[in-house]
């Protein structure tokens, strides 16, 4: 998915349909008005391309994922770009493990293809895993990063249009965990990230913060949603950015009264598994 940047996106585009994979690509154009349509077009025919008139969030994956024939999806950002194989992999795993619901790769930061920070606590993941699962047990995923399986990202609902963007993926993937999915990550399939400039960094801040608020009062118990809470206020500026997201996710306290289903004992278990690693991670600081 795309929204107002056009370069970055044919550039990753000239990628994409370059890598033996051969993926069929479908580009939801998220009401750009840079041109990006009209380019994706002329330029790349053989790509499906998706326009919407407003910006849809992360809800404009789930706009594409129901013109996805294949039994896997796997996103990708404008400025994200899967390496030569890796979306096989991807696939091989998932049809060699049918419990598996979705796989997440390993990330190298553009230009020096240095590992993204967020690498290590993945790659040590403390989660337990029954001893089948080819990878590391995640109990969330970065979208742009991961192949789903379709069967399961529809049931699951797929990304919250009211979340519509940053952290938006820990809500979806808990109510995957919580249907009885492994997700995993894997070394081999590799993705890389060039950041784009082209972000409003105080917005996505904000929306970050507040989407890890609502998913820990949709989906956590009242005590550890209390302390998820906590740690992430701890870890945020004392600033108008952080008092703006707590303001929007109070006033979003009715929706969630309405939506929320606390996951099994197991599944939270789980999650305090990670509450240590969360804390001192440095790929966790909400300081954009």
């Amino acid at each position: 998915m795309t929204h107002e940047r056009c370069a970055e996106l044919l550039r990753t585009l000239e990628h994409m349909t370059r890598i033996p994979d051969a993926p069929p690509i479908i580009v939801v154009d998220n009401g750009s008005h840079d041109g990006t349509a009209a380019r994706v077009r002329a330029e790349f025919p053989g790509v499906r391309l998706l326009r919407h008139d407003h910006n849809l969030g992360a809800a404009a994956r789930n706009w594409a994922v129901e013109h996805v024939t294949t039994p896997y999806v796997a996103f990708c950002d404008d400025d994200t770009t899967w390496q030569p194989g890796s979306l096989d992999r991807a696939a091989d795993v998932l049809d060699e493990h049918p419990s598996v619901g979705a796989v997440m790769g390993r990330c190298l930061v553009e230009p020096g293809l240095r590992e993204d920070p967020l690498v290590p606590e993945l790659r040590a993941s403390p989660v337990p895993a029954p001893h089948w699962l080819p990878g590391p047990a995640l109990m969330s995923v970065m979208a742009a990063l991961t192949a789903f399986r379709v069967d399961a990202f529809r049931a699951a609902g797929g990304f919250s249009a009211r979340l519509w963007l940053g952290g938006e993926e820990e809500l979806l993937a808990l109510d995957l965990v919580a249907s009885g999915w492994w997700l995993c990550w894997r070394e081999d399939v590799v993705v890389h990230h060039r950041p784009s400039t082209a972000r409003n960094a105080r917005l996505r801040r904000q929306l970050g913060i507040r989407n890890t608020l609502l998913t820990a009062w949709l989906r956590r118990p009242v005590r550890d949603a209390l302390r998820r809470s906590a740690a992430v206020l701890a870890s945020a500026p004392k600033d108008r950015c952080t008092a703006g997201a707590v303001l929007r996710t109070c006033r979003l306290a009715p929706w969630v009264v309405r939506e929320r289903e606390v996951v099994p004992d197991e599944v939270e278990r789980r999650l305090r598994l990670l509450e240590e690693p969360q804390r001192n991670s440095p790929a966790r600081r909400y300081v954009g």
